[in-house]
């Protein structure tokens, strides 16, 4: 799997690449039994069952990095953060932010565009529980390395969403930038902020899970304030 990452061109390239992973056979037992029994409400659909690619354009300015896929989101859909309200949340503020033409996402095939952002996550296979091993974590970085190093030329800012984003992006930051990480690590919060040479901007940000959109852990305003930091930060008008 590295090689092939290693081997991928452009987003397009990789982006099929990562669609046809079968390297981790726990991901790849429960996303195919998800897509194979199915939630009620979507008995009538086709889910994807794969690994959920990235999205966004290749000239992105900033980057939002999560954790995994959704089951009866990405998982179904086949686009990362489309068809769960935690995409509902997500999209409405970068629609809010003038990052995304329209405020939700509810299939691959809606008419969403994003300006000047990508999205990925740090594992592309939807997980049990939301919950994948480290090892897994570790299986699938080639594929967050390679991405961010064809998105590297323009990418200046990255929200991470949650602490496990947080934690991948350190890897990041020695594979494809060849710098050393801070010790210690900075740690994980809402509004979190490290800078590095010639390398992109890190905010943290709490994930847009429904236990902290639902609880008021995360408000709308608070994404608010960290894509207008983000923007700011990436000389995104």
């Amino acid at each position: 799997m590295v090689a092939r990452a290693a081997r991928a061109t452009d987003l397009t390239d990789l982006d099929g690449a990562v669609a046809d992973c079968f390297a981790c056979p726990r991901l790849v037992t429960w996303r195919e039994e998800v897509a194979r029994v199915k939630r009620a409400a979507f008995r009538d659909q086709d889910y994807w069952g794969r690994p959920v690619p990235g999205f966004g354009p290749p000239d992105a300015r900033i980057a939002i990095l999560g954790l995994a896929p959704a089951a009866h989101g990405g998982n179904r859909t086949g686009r990362i953060f489309t068809g769960d309200r935690s995409g509902d949340v997500l999209f409405a503020a970068l629609h809010r932010a003038g990052l995304a033409n329209q405020p939700t996402s509810v299939s691959a095939d809606d008419g969403l565009a994003l300006r000047d952002t990508r999205i990925f996550a740090a594992v592309r296979c939807a997980p049990p529980d939301n919950k994948p091993t480290p090892a897994e974590r570790d299986t699938c970085a080639p594929w967050l390395h390679r991405e961010v190093e064809l998105v590297r030329p323009t990418m200046r800012v990255v929200v991470a969403l949650g602490a496990f984003a947080w934690a991948a992006w350190w890897p990041v930051l020695r594979h494809v930038y060849g710098q050393r990480p801070p010790t210690p690590r900075p740690a994980f919060g809402h509004g979190a902020h490290w800078s590095g040479e010639s390398a992109p901007t890190l905010l943290g940000c709490y994930h847009v899970s429904q236990q902290n959109t639902f609880t008021g852990r995360l408000t709308p305003a608070m994404l608010d304030d960290v894509f207008t930091r983000a923007k700011h930060l990436a000389g995104v008008a």
